[in-house]
């Protein structure tokens, strides 16, 4: 039975979706891709009383990470990243935040995920699935009892992320969706980077990546 609430706050300058994912029992919550904004989502959090229990960083880019510092100053939760991201996220040049924010920066994640790990935040099961191609270390956030996921800019409602940044590669954007994301069941809603949210059946159907 599912347990969840799920809001989006359309942040920043490149309308990211940053994730509020609440336990209803415990209100205790989780926080996707906070991109901008963080003050913002730290005063809906307080608003509603929910209960900030960590942050998960689809990738390193600049409108997905620039609100983490304001909800790790307010609530002290541990930041999730990919094992494959740390550079990314470490270098301003990299994360694109020194060419397009104006300003650097640079983040160190608490959790370092492998591919396939699977842990437990705020009563959810959570399993990471590494889909490198719009960045090298790019993850999916996959909930099964929930049948959600958090598919940050890997893919998109009929489309998928660019592939012409610092470590992106179109061929492993293609075998990351097709190898690892369509398998997931046709019904799995998911819930994008930026744009409306989909499903694993529709992708299958009307993604262009088949014929790309």
């Amino acid at each position: 039975m599912k347990k969840h609430s799920l809001q989006v706050a359309v942040v920043g300058v490149m309308q990211t979706n940053c994730y509020l994912l609440s336990n209803t029992e415990t209100k205790e919550t989780i926080i996707v891709d906070p991109g901008d904004q963080g003050n913002r989502i730290v005063q809906v959090c307080l608003k509603e009383e929910l209960r900030p229990v960590g942050i998960l960083l689809t990738h390193g880019h600049f409108d997905h990470i620039g609100g983490v510092k304001a909800l790790t100053d307010a609530f002290r939760v541990p930041v999730y990243a990919s094992e494959a991201e740390e550079e990314l996220l470490a270098e301003p040049g990299m994360n694109l935040s020194a060419k397009f924010q104006g300003y650097s920066i640079s983040l160190v994640p608490d959790v370092l995920l492998a591919d396939g790990e699977e842990f437990s935040l705020a009563g959810f099961r959570i399993k990471a699935i590494h889909t490198p191609g719009h960045t090298g270390g790019g993850m999916c956030y996959y909930l099964p009892e929930e049948s959600i996921l958090f598919s940050g800019d890997t893919l998109f409602r009929h489309t998928y992320g660019r592939t012409d940044l610092p470590t992106s590669s179109f061929a492993r954007l293609k075998d990351s969706l097709i190898h690892k994301l369509f398998v997931l069941p046709e019904e799995i809603e998911a819930f994008p980077g930026h744009g409306n949210a989909t499903t694993i059946g529709e992708e299958k159907k009307k993604n262009p990546i088949w014929g790309d």
